[in-house]
């Protein structure tokens, strides 16, 4: 019997219970995400203070105990008392949601915090915290535990500096994973090249890794660093204007390369969905290129579009709002309307001067869109291909697709895997009402070098669109998804790991958002098969097959023992694969992600781009943690 809802029936949550209850309305998750979140929230206080003016260095340790600590150089969150609670303003900002000195513009003209949430959210998401406050020549500090201040703001000494310390331990009891150095390092790169001389210091004391992030050139250091593996046709360019309370800063470079790289921010904050400024800032481009151009006399006739002026373009726009509306999926798009023309204006006015006074980079520039438009008219037809309904709507679907016997689409799941032997054991293995198989022939066309036309005559990128249903690039329609799990198949060896970064490539370059929305994953096949007499036993790795052997041995001998090496997914049979691979039950899926689109980015042109020496250096950097077949 359903008891009677009354009043009694109202529960009222103290303090910062709430956030404890349910933590991932306020940081997304409880596994890794929602962790480094924590660290997150506490460094864009110091952010906010660098914005005002008053900050000019931060940094962030990750202790050996599990613990993190944040000091900046900023006037220090204030101590005094708060005249309508009777409260240190300091507590109320650690310890009362929406509390702090944002929600009026005297402190904080802009803030790249939405909520006004920040640190009274890790301070509930803490084992314990501790604020020091360096201030008005004393040094004040307060404890917490689980959210709740636990000695009052003490004075415990004297100080001729300013500035915020911030110590916390995250609650492991409610968050999975741990802290990682280079998942927190990529964000603090960002924030130092969108804050033009602020230092970042990010040091691990467990690992010994330490990075200072410092430059001075801002948004044309970022485009300088995001091109280290492309090849440049002109100088990075870049400019800013505060025009109505709204500061306007871009900068931007041209390469040889095809695919565009355009990333935009707003209060520092990565808009990932774009929105008003960067609608501003494409249409600025499009109107400023085209009308030098025609002044030039060189389109006769022809107009350039917006795809042509952006082939081989990287670029930033990153504006400062003081009050931002935020909408779409993940909150995350610019909804502010006056921020369109606002943009589009500034960003006309100074690419027209540019281009007029810099007529040999105007020249090259213009080179490379007229390329880009030849090459989109005589690949019109190839483009049509995709609207046609013929062809990648087609309810006909193709020949090599094992196609599955569900139609939900959160029920099915598609395996993309390498060559006809992987298929055969796939199709044989798999769960038919589920599981789609669909083989692909030797390498795909790596997409990072071509362009659009020469991508859609690849046979085995067709046969990969028509079987998703998606569409792609500009025409792709995620709600058309036929198969909500994506699970690329393919060798536990150096090919297997190129295909796989090859497909990956086209995924992140033309189907960008089925990765952001979690669709895409790797599965992940055994290295080995070790058995000794009735005992059998799978090993992912050089580790474990180390250990099993060492298990598997009587007085060190280790006669009896045959180790078998997969070296395909071909040689696996089929109750193997689906017992190991493709079984709910005991498979493990790496789910692709993107943390950092900008160093997502950068990491796809150093792997498939032209550029050999930053490949090289990428290899050398990062080879300790690459599973070498000799």
């Amino acid at each position: 019997m359903v008891e009677e809802y009354g009043a009694e029936s109202i529960k009222v949550l103290e303090g910062l219970e709430g956030v404890r209850r349910r933590p991932a309305m306020y940081i997304g998750d409880t596994a890794k995400r929602g962790l480094h979140h924590l660290v997150f929230e506490v460094v864009d206080n110091s952010i906010d203070e660098a914005l005002a003016g008053y900050c000019k260095n931060i940094e962030v340790i990750l202790k050996k105990d599990g613990t993190v600590m944040v000091r900046d150089d900023g006037r220090g969150i204030p101590v005094a008392i708060h005249s309508k609670t009777g409260k240190s303003a300091l507590e109320l900002v650690t310890t009362v949601l929406h509390a702090g000195g944002k929600f009026e513009k005297k402190a904080y003209q802009v803030s790249g915090g939405l909520h006004g949430v920040g640190l009274s959210v890790v301070n509930a998401l803490s084992e314990w915290m501790e604020a020091e406050i360096h201030r008005g020549g004393k040094i004040h500090i307060q404890k917490y535990a689980l959210g709740k201040a636990i000695t009052p703001v003490e004075v415990i000494g004297e100080t001729e500096t300013t500035c915020t310390i911030i110590r916390f331990k995250p609650d492991m009891g409610i968050f999975t994973g741990e802290l990682e150095f280079n998942y927190l390092k990529d964000r603090m790169r960002e924030l130092a090249f969108l804050n033009a001389g602020l230092r970042i210091v990010m040091r691990d004391e467990e690992s010994g890794q330490e990075e200072t992030f410092q430059y001075e050139g801002g948004l044309k250091s970022f485009v300088e660093y995001m091109n280290k593996s492309r090849k440049p046709i002109q100088p990075p360019f870049s400019y800013g204007k505060n025009v109505d309370d709204v500061d306007v800063e871009y900068a931007i470079q041209y390469t040889e390369n095809f695919t565009h790289v355009v990333h935009s921010f707003v209060n520092n904050i990565n808009t990932i969905e774009g929105g008003t400024h960067l609608v501003g800032f494409r249409m600025a481009l499009t109107r400023a290129i085209n009308e030098y151009m025609k002044d030039n006399k060189t389109l006769k006739g022809r107009k350039l579009s917006g795809d042509d002026v952006l082939e081989g373009l990287t670029a930033i726009i990153s504006v400062k709002v003081m009050e931002p509306q935020f909408e779409g999926q993940t909150k995350t798009k610019l909804g502010n309307t006056e921020v369109k023309g606002i943009t589009s204006r500034i960003v006309y006015e100074s690419l027209m001067q540019f281009l007029n006074e810099n007529p040999a980079e105007a020249r090259m520039i213009g080179e490379k869109v007229l390329g880009a438009m030849n090459a989109r008219e005589a690949a019109q037809k190839a483009k049509e291909l995709i609207r046609r309904k013929s062809v990648f709507e087609s309810s006909v679907l193709p020949g090599k697709l094992a196609d599955c016997i569900e139609r939900d689409p959160e029920k099915a799941e598609i395996f993309i895997v390498e060559g006809d032997s992987a298929g055969g054991s796939a199709k044989q293995g798999r769960d038919r009402k589920t599981q789609a198989i669909l083989p692909l022939k030797g390498k795909i066309l790596n997409v990072e070098k071509a362009q659009i036309h020469k991508i859609l005559k690849n046979e085995e990128i067709k046969t990969l669109i028509m079987s998703l249903g998606t569409g792609f690039g500009d025409d792709f329609d995620l709600g058309k998804l036929r198969y909500h799990k994506v699970v690329i198949m393919t060798d536990a060896d150096v090919d297997g790991s190129h295909i796989t970064t090859l497909i990956m490539t086209f995924f992140f370059r033309y189907m960008t958002e089925l990765i952001q929305e979690g669709h895409l994953y790797i599965a992940t096949p055994p290295l080995y098969l070790i058995k000794k007499g009735k005992s059998a036993k799978y090993c992912w790795s050089d580790e474990e097959r180390a250990t099993t052997v060492k298990e598997f041995s009587k007085n060190g001998s280790e006669s009896g023992i045959h180790i078998q090496r997969y070296k395909g997914l071909g040689e696996m049979n089929a109750d193997q694969l689906w017992e190991t691979t493709m079984n709910p039950g005991n498979r493990t899926l790496r789910q692709v992600t993107i943390d950092s689109a900008a160093e997502a980015d950068r990491i796809f042109s150093i792997l498939m781009g032209d550029d050999v020496p930053p490949r090289r250096e990428f290899i050398e950097t990062h080879a300790k943690y690459a599973n070498i077949d000799v």
